[in-house]
C-alpha cells in the first residue's frame, strides 16, 4: 500500500494546479476535477486488482497486455511503462525537486534533480533491503509532512483574489468546457501510480489478496490527500499567482508563512519528491527484469547484486531519467507521459472487459464489484481525454503515436534479430 502511495503521490498534485487553473478558473470545478480523478483511478486500481488476483505475476501492463492480446503489445507496453511510465515521472520528480530545493539552495535546478537521481539510484541499486527501508520511511514521511503543510494552509485567513471551493454561477459552465476535459489528463497523470502493486506481484506474499488490497486502499488514502493538498492551495494562493505556475507548493507556502518560512517549507516539500523518484526505481526495474526473462537477448537485465538489488535495470532506468531532465523540458514530458500511459491503461482495462468474455471460468479471486459499471467509467473518462488532447494538443499525439510506432518498429526488428541468433 505504502507503494502505491509513493508512487502516486509526487509531482503532479504539487504542479499540476496552475496549470488546470490557467483554463479552469472556478474553485470548486478544480476540486471537482480532483475528484473525478480519483473516482478514475479507483476504478482503475479495482480493474488491475481482478487482473493482478487471476494473472499474478509482476510486469503490470507488459505482462496483462501480453496475456491478453499477445506478446507484442505486452512488449510495446513494456517499453512505454519503462520509459513513459517510470523514467519520465522520475525525471518529472527530479526537476520539480531541483525547482523546489533550488527557491532555497544557491544550486541550478538541474544540478539538483541530477543529484536526487544519482542518490536513489545508489541506494535501490545496491540493496534490496536498504531500498525497500528506506521507500517505508521516506513514504511516511511524505505522508506525515502532506498533512502538516495542510493544517497550517486551511489554519491561515485567505488571502484577496483566492478561489472558493464552493459552487458558483460559473461553476456548471467550467465543469462542461474543454479546459476541463484537457486538465483532466494533467490530473490523470498526477495520479497515476495506482497501478503501483501490479508490477511487483510476484514480490508480495499472498498476492491474490494482497495486492487487490494494495490497489485500492493506497488509491483511496491518496484521493483523501489530494482533495486536502488541492483545498490548501486554492486557500492560500491568489488566482492571479496561481494561474500558469508550476511550483505551487512553493508558492502556497510562500503565502501561508512568508518568504523564510516559504523556503525552509519548500524545502520540506522537495524532500516528498525523494520518495517518488526512489518508488519509481523500485518498481520500474521489475518491469524490466520480466521482459528479460522472457527475452534471452535481454537476460543480462534479470541478475541482481549479491544483496538481491536489480542493479543493472535500475542503472537502465536512471539513464532514460537523466536522458529526460537533459531535455528540461517539463511541460512537455509531462503532457506526452500523461496522454501515453492513459492509453495503455484504456487498454488493460478493455482487456480486463476481453478476458472476461473469452475466459468465463478463469479463477479470479477478486472480482471487480459493480461490475460493468466501473470500467465503464474509466473507459469514458480515458477515451474523452484522449480526444480532447488529441483536439487541443496535437502535437503531443502526433509525437505519442510516432514513438509509438518506431517503438512497434524497433520491436519487430529486434524480434527477427533474436531469431536469427537462437537459430544460429
Amino acid at each position: 500500500m505504502l507503494l502505491v502511495v509513493a508512487n502516486m503521490v509526487g509531482t503532479g498534485v504539487f504542479t499540476t494546479l496552475g496549470l488546470q487553473a490557467e483554463g479552469v478558473q472556478d474553485g470548486a470545478a478544480l476540486l471537482l476535477l480532483w475528484l473525478v480523478g480519483g473516482l478514475v483511478a479507483l476504478s482503475g486500481a479495482l480493474c488491475y486488482a481482478e487482473l493482478a488476483a487471476a494473472l499474478p505475476r509482476s510486469g503490470g501492463e507488459y505482462h496483462f497486455l501480453s496475456r491478453i492480446y499477445g506478446p507484442r503489445l505486452g512488449e510495446l507496453a513494456g517499453v512505454v511503462s519503462t520509459t513513459v511510465g517510470f523514467a519520465a515521472p522520475m525525471a518529472l520528480a527530479a526537476m520539480a525537486f531541483g525547482r523546489y530545493a533550488g527557491t532555497v539552495l544557491p544550486v541550478p535546478p538541474q544540478w539538483l534533480a541530477l543529484a536526487a537521481l544519482v542518490l536513489v539510484t545508489l541506494i535501490q541499486g545496491f540493496d534490496v533491503g536498504w531500498g525497500r527501508r528506506f521507500q517505508v520511511g521516506a513514504t511516511l514521511l511524505k505522508i506525515l509532512l502532506i498533512l502538516v503543510f495542510c493544517v497550517l494552509g486551511l489554519a491561515v485567513t485567505a488571502p484577496p483574489g483566492a478561489l472558493s471551493p464552493w459552487p458558483g454561477p460559473s461553476t456548471l459552465d467550467a465543469v462542461f468546457s474543454a479546459p476541463f476535459a484537457l486538465s483532466l489528463v494533467y490530473v490523470s497523470y498526477a495520479y497515476s501510480g495506482w497501478n503501483a502493486a501490479s508490477y511487483v506481484t510476484a514480490e508480495v506474499r499472498h498476492p491474490q489478496r494482497s495486492v487487490p488490497m494494495a490497489l485500492i486502499g493506497g488509491t483511496l488514502i491518496v484521493t483523501s490527500l489530494y482533495l486536502l493538498l488541492n483545498l490548501t492551495f486554492l486557500r492560500t494562493v491568489p488566482l492571479a499567482s496561481l494561474a500558469g505556475t508550476v511550483e505551487v507548493g512553493a508558492l502556497a507556502a510562500e503565502h501561508m508563512v512568508g518568504p523564510v518560512g516559504g523556503q525552509l517549507l519548500s524545502l520540506s516539500l522537495s524532500l516528498l519528491l525523494i520518495s517518488t523518484i526512489s518508488a519509481m526505481a523500485l518498481a520500474g526495474p521489475r518491469v524490466i527484469e520480466e521482459m528479460a526473462r522472457d527475452r534471452s537477448i535481454l537476460a543480462p537485465l534479470c541478475r541482481r547484486s549479491p544483496r538481491g538489488a536489480p542493479t543493472r535495470s535500475v542503472l537502465l532506468l536512471a539513464a532514460l531519467a537523466f536522458a529526460f531532465i537533459l531535455t528540461d523540458s517539463f511541460a512537455f514530458v509531462l503532457g506526452f507521459a500523461g496522454f501515453t500511459l492513459v492509453l495503455f491503461s484504456l487498454l488493460c482495462v478493455l482487456g480486463l472487459m476481453r478476458l472476461r468474455r473469452r475466459e468465463p471460468g478463469l479463477v479470479r479471486p477478486f472480482r471487480v464489484p459493480w461490475y460493468p459499471l466501473p470500467p465503464l467509467l474509466f473507459v469514458l473518462i480515458a477515451v474523452s481525454s484522449l480526444i480532447v488532447v488529441a483536439i487541443e494538443q496535437p502535437l503531443v499525439v502526433l509525437g505519442g503515436a510516432i514513438a509509438i510506432g518506431l517503438l512497434w518498429l524497433a520491436l519487430d526488428r529486434a524480434a527477427l534479430i533474436a531469431q536469427r541468433f537462437q537459430d544460429s
